[in-house]
């Protein structure tokens, strides 16, 4: 079972230009993930579950395995949640942090797209569900980002259903919902991550938004 973040879908491929961003550093001025980790725990938690990561921590020096040390973040402080009850607290993070959290000439591009037709996807290695109220505040037609895996009991586990969405894993899920010839209009991004992902678009823009709210 998947959990994602309920975002509505647009047109399909051919009647609409498809636009895609990235979200963390892109749309965003930081990492949005660790940070709605540090802002539902409290310091006790929060300070006891990176303890619990160290070990995986040491291991990604060497391996440099993100899938396994993001799966291993969301087990440590996600495991046993109900996607009703992480979608709640993403919301409510959402709306703390919103105006100090967008970039506004991000904005600015997502709106002028918008304005032009564009179908807007955003396109992240974080969370669809904790990434979408922020897609939905958006009015995003699209979001794609990592799945996370339920249990029997609808509760989640840790592991991803699927890969961490970034790098190649981009342009597959990409692919996956567009169609094998998918191509942007346009796509923007911040990180190696974003790379593959842009190399689909006519305009390709790295680190191209640094406003700051």
């Amino acid at each position: 079972m998947v959990v994602s973040g309920g975002v509505r879908h647009g047109g399909e491929q051919g009647v609409r230009d498809i636009v895609a961003f990235d979200f963390d550093g892109t749309l965003t001025v930081r990492d949005s993930f660790n940070s709605f980790l540090v802002w539902r725990a409290p310091m006790g938690r929060l300070v006891s579950g990176l303890l619990r990561l160290t070990p995986a921590a040491l291991l990604y020096v060497f391996d440099r395995d993100r899938e396994r040390l993001k799966s291993s973040a969301v087990a440590v402080f996600l495991k046993g949640l109900t996607p009703e009850a992480l979608e709640a607290e993403a919301e409510a993070f959402c709306a703390e942090v919103w105006d100090r959290f967008m970039r506004p000439d991000a904005l600015e591009t997502w709106r002028r797209w918008g304005d032009a037709g564009a179908m807007r996807a955003i396109v992240t290695a974080s969370p669809e569900i904790t990434v979408g109220p922020f897609a939905r505040r958006l009015q995003a037609d699209e979001l794609i980002g990592t799945r996370l895996r339920l249990d029997a009991q609808g509760r989640i586990t840790g592991p991803f259903d699927g890969h961490n969405c970034r790098a190649q894993e981009k342009v597959e899920r990409l692919k996956a919902r567009f169609g094998p010839e998918v191509r942007l209009k346009a796509a923007y991004g911040d990180s190696s991550g974003d790379v593959e992902m842009l190399e689909l678009a006519e305009e390709a823009g790295m680190k191209v938004f640094t406003g700051r709210p």
